[in-house]
């Protein structure tokens, strides 16, 4: 019989049930026989790998473009034409698109090793009552596992025992702060992941305390193996960009080498040569086809990705660099990303007053303020420097001061618990600091925290009641030992009697208690984490210190709020997203109070917006859903499944949805998402290997950056691609009306070539290096559904080929009109006008939008490079003698010049009057009353 039922909620059977139903024991655990017996049924304790896709298949996957094929039959042809060079470029751009595409694909499935990685390599396990070390993956259901300090969890369990156990569980909820755990306590079915505290799941670790427990899954049926399996069972999705250039392709090649043929259909039509035409034909499908446009598109994503990383966004995935341009929609973590990650302590409570402390994350400076901002003296409130001397001693952690390798500023750091950590910074700011605090109060004695009393006490000998030679307001610290305790405020509150206000102790009566009581609900209610401090005086050291005898008749000191503080970019970043219309979404696994405070902070949500929790989402139905995505920007304690299904509901609404996460939970939705961002440094390997990104600074301020960045890589890819498509249209109307008009052909098939090479490389990437028009984060993100040549575009380059044709074709006829017995030199007047308008083109191709006066004629420096050897290559092919019959071209005066000289101008200034007249028509739909 299978005891490990998948719907089996193990956190809702008590203690007493779990080894029943297990068939095991509480303390003897299985016998040998038995584990051999269902190691044999389930399997081994391990994640399971899909096989790989071989690098054959890889390899034919990089052929399958319709471009490229189209770019293979180029090279043939121009190979068999004797264009050896022509065929060797092509060749050579097809080979590296190829090398490119094997090397990001073999590394795209790294995720589930990295996984395996944190899996426990071995296990203390009790069976036959013996405690055996064996290796992890010999584990079986129903094993009793024995847990310590520093053990990574090595299967989901039931606990059955916990001593103050402490389990880190951020690589799978998200939490950065360990949770408390206690095996006694039955759970409702539908707990949420996060607040499961009388489970442990595998990859987790102990960072305090001890316990046992069952093992109530194992392998590929534990938490870590659902999120493997969600990341195997999602096929890799084209992007955005690879869909639209391959629908680009199509359009491109199939309509190229249509007008191509009806090219040579008409010459024989009229009677010339087949032989001429056919090669005529060939040239001009050769000049037609975009061969440079996969070079481009990796050569703009490469140069994207650098200057990505000096954004602090290292791109893992070269598709992802446009992806991130075209995202509509970013779902970002709370904790790290749009928060510091750094416990910090901003309100203080004593002395019947409630002070502000200034500063940020660790760093320990900072000041006490009023509520109207002004300064407060500490000496003004002799409780609050009790209430920061007793968080400073009843605490663990340690501020630590690390100097920069550069010489520069040095950093602070905390070593343990986050919270305990912002009590430390807290009494640092009012110059009370551990080392010299602990001179003057040693601890002698502890008792530790237990989540089942929620409170810590540490003991301390008084060797003075002077501390920094400031005095010690409270007068009954001259007893020769002094208690405090740190806790939760309601449980500090139930053990004392007495409370310390303006120097002097009072009876705790019950009007003081319904105040602190009433403040601390405030203060959590902004999503504060708030602890209680409290001392008792000691005469003498208790031999064997315990709870009853100590943590009684207590003085109350006051009341500390802490937060992770909102990063101070965040606002500005979400502000500018949402200008860019990129909507930003908060999902985590904190509580929802937390989440909601949070959010309004940095402007996400106002108040009475809606927060939804993971709980919440599993009682809507799919379509009960999609109506909540469209209008929630916030979601708390959320799971794995939570986040996948938040970020499909997104996709199947249209957005292009980047997620951001750090955890192991995270990652089957950063792979679900279109580009999945993972934190540089709280991320955990598994979650980088399955991510597109990685934030190196884990900053969501970086995700917008880079969200900019992708844009004008596709703002680049866009101009390359009108740049591109308006020449040779312009090159394939003006051969096109010349053989249906019965003329002679104004080009030849190697001026044709010759062009190709001038005007289709350098200038072209000279446009892919283009740094971005200034308000391209006040455009809305283009409709994921919109080809590469919208309407926009399809006007401009219908303009432009119009404009070329007619420049080139005005050329030629006044040359043969000039010179009506030399073909060859009206045919240079049409080659030199035609490769110097599309090289003056270039440069109003640098926007879609704007004026080149606007962005500046010079500002791009590779285009004066590109354009100046374009330009010198065209002067050698018409100026060099022994070339001229290679290109059959004739030598042409200052005359000539002049006469070209306007025709060569004409489509540059036709492109920037579209341009005037594209943003009159922008701006009047603007204006126009809706």
């Amino acid at each position: 019989m299978d005891i490990l039922g998948s719907d089996t909620c193990w956190h809702e059977h008590s203690v007493e049930q779990t080894p029943e139903l297990l068939g095991s024991h509480l303390h003897r655990g299985l016998t040998a026989e038995e584990a051999r017996a269902r190691l044999a049924q389930y399997g081994p304790n391990e994640l399971e790998e899909r096989p790989r896709p071989s690098f054959w298949h890889l390899l034919f996957n990089q052929f399958k473009q319709f471009l490229v094929l189209i770019l293979i039959v180029s090279a043939f042809v121009s190979l068999f034409l004797g264009e050896h060079v022509e065929a060797g470029a092509i060749m050579a751009i097809v080979a590296l698109n190829a090398v490119l595409g094997v090397v990001q694909e073999s590394k795209a499935e790294e995720a589930l090793a990295a996984l395996q990685k944190m899996a426990a390599p071995e296990a203390r396990v009790v069976r036959d009552g013996h405690v055996l070390t064996k290796s992890a993956r010999e584990l079986v259901p129903g094993d009793l596992v024995i847990l310590e300090t520093g053990n990574y969890v090595p299967a989901d369990v039931r606990l059955v025992e916990a001593m103050n156990l402490r389990i880190e569980e951020a690589s799978l909820t998200g939490e950065s702060v360990a949770v408390e755990k206690e095996a006694k306590g039955v759970l409702p079915p539908e707990t949420p992941l996060g607040d499961r505290r009388n489970m442990a799941y595998m990859g987790t670790l102990v960072s305090y305390g001890r316990g046992q427990g069952l093992v109530v899954a194992t392998g590929m049926r534990t938490q870590f193996g659902l999120i493997a399996e969600m990341i195997q069972s999602y096929e890799e999705e084209e992007t955005p960009l690879q869909l639209k250039l391959d629908q680009l392709g199509k359009w491109l090649g199939t309509g190229c080498l249509a007008i191509c043929g009806m090219v040579f259909g008409v010459g024989l039509w009229e009677g010339r040569p087949p032989l001429d035409m056919f090669v005529t034909a060939v040239s001009l499908a050769i000049a037609a086809v975009p061969e440079g446009l996969p070079a481009v598109v990796t050569i703009c994503l490469a140069l994207g990705m650098r200057e990505m990383i000096r954004r602090h966004a290292l791109i893992r995935k070269l598709p992802a660099v446009e992806t991130l341009g075209s995202a509509t929609a970013i779902c970002s973590d709370k904790t790290g990303t749009l928060t510091q990650n750094e416990m910090t302590a901003v309100q203080i409570y004593a002395d019947s007053d409630l002070l502000y402390i200034t500063g940020e994350g660790y760093r320990p400076q900072g000041e006490l303020q009023e509520e109207d901002g002004s300064r407060a003296e500490l000496r003004w409130y002799p409780s609050m420097r009790i209430l920061l001397q007793g968080g400073l001693l009843c605490n663990d952690a340690r501020l630590e001061r690390m100097e920069s390798d550069g010489g520069g500023d040095s950093s602070w750091h905390i070593v343990g618990d986050p919270t305990e950590g912002a009590l430390v910074v807290a009494a640092a700011k009012a110059d009370l600091w551990r080392q010299r605090v602990e001179q003057e109060f040693p601890r002698v004695a502890e008792i530790p925290f237990d989540p089942e009393r929620k409170r810590m006490t540490t003991i301390h000998r008084v060797l003075s009641n002077k501390v920094n030679s400031k005095e010690v307001a409270a007068p009954d610290l001259q007893t020769p030992y002094v208690a405090y305790l740190k806790g939760a405020p309601d449980v500090i509150l139930r053990l004392c009697t007495q409370i310390t206000e303006d120097g002097r102790v009072w009876p705790l009566d019950r009007p003081r208690r319904e105040r602190i009581l009433g403040l601390n609900e405030a203060l959590a209610s902004n999503a504060l984490r708030v602890l209680g401090v409290a001392y008792r005086p000691l005469e003498e050291l208790p031999s064997n210190p315990s709870s009853q005898e100590v943590e009684r008749e207590l003085t109350f000191v006051g009341l500390i709020g802490m937060i992770d503080p909102a990063r101070p970019e965040a606002k500005d970043a979400i502000e500018l997203a949402r200008r860019a219309g990129i909507r930003t979404i908060m999902v985590t696994g904190d509580y929802p109070n937390t989440a909601a405070a949070i959010s309004r902070e940095i402007g996400l949500i106002s108040h009475g917006d809606p927060v939804l929790s993971g709980e919440g989402i599993d009682r809507l139905s799919d379509e009960q859903f999609a109506r909540e995505v469209a209008q929630t920007r916030v979601y708390a304690r959320v799971s794995p499944q939570h986040k996948v299904r938040i970020v499909e509901a997104l996709k199947r609404q249209g957005h292009v949805v980047a997620m951001t996460g750090d955890g192991v939970n995270d990652a089957p939705a950063l792979k679900r998402a279109d580009i999945g961002v993972a934190m540089g440094i709280t991320g955990t390997d598994v979650s980088k290997e399955t991510a597109d990104m990685v934030l190196t600074d884990d900053n969501f301020a970086s995700i917008v950056a880079a969200v900019e960045q992708g844009r004008i890589v596709y703002a680049n890819i866009r101009k390359f691609v009108y740049y591109l498509l308006s020449c040779n249209l312009g090159e394939i109307l003006t051969i096109f009306l010349a053989t249906l008009f019965r003329w002679d052909l104004p080009l030849t098939a190697i001026q044709l070539l010759w062009l190709n090479l001038l005007t289709d490389g350098a200038p072209a990437l000279a446009l892919g290096l283009e740094t971005g028009e200034p308000d391209i984060m006040e455009q809305p993100p283009r409709p994921p559904e919109e080809p590469i040549i919208n309407r926009a575009m399809r006007r401009g380059i219908a303009v432009q080929t119009v404009a070329i044709t007619a420049a080139t074709l005005g050329a030629f006829l006044l040359g043969k009109r000039w010179f009506p017995d030399n073909l060859a030199a009206a045919r240079t007047m049409a080659f030199v006008t035609l490769s110097a308008s599309e090289l003056l083109r270039a440069y109003t191709a640098r926007s879609e939008r704007y004026s080149i006066f606007r962005i500046g004629v010079l500002s791009n420096k590779y285009m004066q490079m590109s354009v100046a050897v374009s330009m010198a290559l065209l002067l050698a092919a018409v100026y060099v003698p022994f070339l001229d019959p290679v290109f059959d071209t004739a030598f042409v005066g200052p005359r000539e010049w002049l006469a070209m000289a306007p025709l060569i101008l004409f489509p540059a200034a036709a492109a920037e009057i579209a341009k005037l007249l594209g943003r009159r028509r922008t701006r009047r739909s603007v204006l126009a009353p809706a």
